[in-house]
């Protein structure tokens, strides 16, 4: 039964799913090596939780509940002592992934967990390098957690089957609509979403469209509530080009291959929403869509 999780990494996707644990009434320890990103995740919580306050969707004294189930640590040791379940949340880095849940592993205790919210790195793979591959699992959450219903839960080839429909229970119990993928390169949601994406970036580069009418007849002509290019700058202009060199490697096939346009961005440092600037951008104080000069 779980009742302590433990969520690795403090950043967006980490203080997310901090957030929907805390306010299902579990106790959750926040662990990241940076102080500083603890805090800001802590004041991200709260701020979301102001939110659905202002929305009627919880109450005051709910708020006060969520916060005080989170508990912030430094210490990755101490950080998962007493955990049934652990969350990583890292960044999309397979090597640090793999040294993580060493150390994961050799900490937290025999009974529990391992998941990670890996957007496509193999939990196979990640499963290999701990003594416990039976119960590691991919619990990949969507982008922003709160407010999104998709659990994406991935099987790695050694994935338990207790532990499968332990973790799809425990995303129904979270309010999510759990969705159950094997454990292949991008799973299924990155190996249908990210090569749109990336042929809408082709499209830009090779001069088909601009970045707003590519945006546009995506939005009005197949209903999408944001369009491929400002959905790659909502994402990440690095995490889509990771995720798209994971499916190449893996896959093998050519139609994985990123544009060069979205690897030129990358390497410039024009990343998107976090960087302040990407197709769009983000420095006007605004929230109007601004086409980057770049582009126009």
């Amino acid at each position: 039964m779980i009742k302590n999780v433990s969520v690795i990494g403090a950043g967006t996707m980490g203080n997310g799913i901090a957030h929907v644990f805390a306010q299902a009434g579990y106790a959750v320890v926040l662990v990241d090596v940076a102080a500083a990103q603890l805090e800001k995740a802590v004041k991200t919580i709260e701020k979301n939780l102001d939110r659905q306050l202002a929305k009627g969707s919880i109450t005051g004294e709910q708020k006060k509940q969520t916060l005080q189930q989170i508990t912030i640590e430094t210490d990755l040791q101490k950080g998962v002592t007493a955990a049934d379940l652990v969350v990583e949340a890292a960044t999309e880095n397979e090597s640090v992934k793999l040294e993580l849940f060493k150390q994961l592993d050799a900490a937290a205790p025999e009974h529990c967990v391992l998941a990670t919210n890996t957007s496509s790195i193999s939990v196979t793979k990640i499963a290999a390098v701990t003594k416990r591959p039976g119960q590691v699992i991919g619990m990949h959450f969507m982008n922003p957690v709160p407010v999104m219903k998709l659990v994406e839960v991935i099987n790695g080839y050694a994935t338990w089957a207790e532990v499968s429909g332990m973790i799809i229970g425990l995303s129904e119990q979270l309010g999510k609509i759990p969705a159950v993928a094997n454990d292949y390169p991008g799973f299924i949601a990155n190996r249908i979403l990210m090569p749109m994406i990336n042929e809408a970036v082709y499209s830009l580069y090779e001069g088909v469209a601009g970045v707003e009418a590519i945006d546009t007849i995506m939005k009005l002509g197949m209903a999408h509530p944001m369009g491929p290019l400002q959905l790659a700058d909502f994402i990440g202009l690095d995490v889509c080009l990771s995720i798209l060199n994971v499916l190449h490697k893996g896959l093998g096939n050519p139609k994985y291959a990123p544009c060069p346009l979205l690897v030129n961005m990358v390497a410039s440092g024009r990343l998107g929403m976090k960087s302040g600037e990407g197709f769009y951008t983000y420095a006007h104080g605004t929230k109007e869509l601004v086409v980057s000069e770049k582009f126009r």
